[in-house]
């Protein structure tokens, strides 16, 4: 088991977590260090620290004082944590939007979060500029990596900027910054999260279980605009002084291997769905169907990788394995939790489970009557730990269901072996009752990804004639395997060779693709429609 954290002290006031995070990495032996790099570009901590002190004069000079929000709508770019931190740095609520979202979300959240400035790459402002003149609440916008006409320029204001600023100091309780988090349907809700949170996650979390070091260099396909890549990213190499690298390029196959063969991480964040991806790429390289790089990735600098957002199939641990010679940690951690808070270890490791809980985080689970069940059962898993965010903006109802006192309500179902580990079934909504038992959707999704045709699946309710409730799987096959009526009773058959029967899927349909989220996960309320 990997070492337990130091016992959490929370932080007194004046705090500031901009400062807490920066500031120790000024040092002479680490100033110089990079801390991020992207492309062809390198940021120092000691160019962190003077550029996020020059925005924060930027920000003050427009008028932002404590607890006004400033909106980031920034792809992956050394211009995120600069603007990021110096937001927090003067006591502003940081905003970091997703930027592969529609101008009707970013109308919203606008609107919602009531931002008095947008800092809006170059390259996104066509995505805002239609409406922007229309935010009620908005009085700056600022334009990073480029220039729009009429529009002042970020890099401007900031070569213009005194690179020195008294931070403002905050309570440990102050909020620092909101993480948009909108599930599967409804309006995105704002999680709000506080000054003292990323210090809990990197005490807890990034060093104690993943054993971050100066040596590490970390890569998250995973964006900043997401929870799970926000930690990656932005804030897990700092407490040691490492290195993290950033892709502004959407997520794909060739563009992970590319930037995994360039810049030789030792850490790689993904999710379930793209190393699954990676490895059918992989595959199509080894065998031919699709032309390979000059080089073909070996990937022998990674120590591990680190999977959430979904559960992550043994079949593609094993492949991954297989191929490259290091573990996928799979863990869980939500927007509302700010990062991982059941994980596997490197020295802790059982695939198909998601891990143990983390040092630091309790948890519970609980049948339909609020009851707590027994190992081996399936139970809503409740999760209890000091990075929780406070409440959701203005969703006062959303939060009383979700947010339970101490415990926060994951909307997962899970059970716990004798051993400690978790094991994932399913989000509450996705369990199906087939014969009088419960169903696993992810159960049923295994044992068809353990078949050589099937390429990506997912498994939803659906009613028969006679109104009974049963598996029905959406199946996206490897090139070269051809779909008809033989292969969905094949598939049926290789199912029922590894569970229960009566889980096996009665229809199987055969798509181009499923539809996803942009965190990588499958939209099963669009497949249950």
């Amino acid at each position: 088991m990997s070492s337990a954290p130091q016992s959490w002290v929370a932080p007194t006031a004046p705090f500031n977590v901009a400062d807490h995070l920066i500031l120790p990495n000024l040092a002479p032996d680490r100033a110089r260090r990079p801390y991020m790099r992207c492309e062809n570009d390198t940021l120092t901590y000691g160019q962190l620290h003077e550029r996020s002190n020059r925005v924060g004069n930027v920000l003050r000079a427009l008028g932002v004082e404590p607890e006004h929000r400033v909106m980031l709508l920034l792809p992956d770019t050394l211009a995120f944590p600069v603007c990021f931190f110096g937001a927090v740095r003067i006591g502003a609520v940081a905003v970091p939007v997703n930027a592969m979202l529609r101008p009707a979300d970013y109308s919203y959240m606008l609107e919602d979060s009531r931002a008095r400035v947008l800092i809006v790459d170059q390259g996104l402002w066509p995505q805002v500029s239609p409406f922007i003149g229309r935010m009620k609440f908005l009085r700056h916008v600022l334009i990073a990596n480029g220039s729009v006409a009429g529009r002042p320029s970020l890099e401007e204001r900031i070569a213009q900027a005194s690179p020195e600023l008294e931070s403002e100091g905050m309570h440990p309780d102050d909020a620092a910054f909101w993480l948009y988090t909108s599930g599967s349907t409804g309006a995105p809700k704002a999680a709000v999260h506080l000054h003292h949170d990323i210090p809990f996650v990197t005490q807890h979390f990034s060093q104690p279980v993943l054993g971050l070091t100066e040596r590490d260099i970390g890569f998250s396909a995973a964006k900043f605009g997401f929870a799970y890549g926000f930690g990656n990213s932005l804030y897990f190499c700092m407490p040691t002084g490492g290195c993290a690298v950033v892709q502004p390029a959407r997520p794909t196959a060739e563009a992970c291997f590319a930037t995994l063969e360039r810049f030789r991480p030792t850490v790689f964040y993904g999710g379930p769905a793209l190393f699954n991806l990676m490895l059918n790429t992989y595959d199509a390289w080894l065998q031919g169907r699709q032309n390979p790089p000059a080089k073909l990735p070996k990937l022998e600098h990674l120590r591990f990788s680190v999977s959430a957002g979904e559960s992550l199939p043994p079949v593609v641990f094993e492949r991954w394995m297989k191929h490259f010679g290091t573990p996928i940690l799979d863990g869980i951690g939500s927007t509302e939790m700010l990062h991982i808070f059941i994980s596997n270890r490197p020295d802790a490791l059982r695939p198909g489970s998601t891990g143990h809980v983390v040092p630091g985080y309790e948890a519970r689970l609980l049948d339909e009557h609020g009851q707590d069940v027994k190992d081996g059962e399936i139970g809503a898993l409740l999760v209890k730990g000091d990075s929780a965010a406070a409440y959701y903006w203005n969703k006062h109802e959303r939060s009383k269901a979700t947010m339970l006192g101490e415990w926060t309500v994951t909307g997962d179902q899970y059970h716990r072996d004798g051993e400690g580990y978790y094991w994932y079934h399913g989000r509450n909504d996705d369990m199906m009752k087939v014969s009088g038992s419960w169903v696993s959707p992810v159960e049923v999704e295994n044992a068809l990804l353990s078949h050589p045709a099937v390429a990506m699946c997912a498994v939803v309710g659906r009613k028969d004639a006679t109104g009974l409730l049963k598996p029905r799987a959406v199946v996206v096959l490897k090139p070269g395997s051809q779909a008809g009526d033989a292969l969905a009773e094949e598939l049926k058959a290789h199912v029922r060779k590894s569970i229960a029967g009566y889980k096996a899927p009665h229809w199987i349909e055969f798509v181009a693709e499923l539809p996803m989220t942009a965190t990588g996960k499958v939209r099963r309320f669009e497949l249950r429609e």
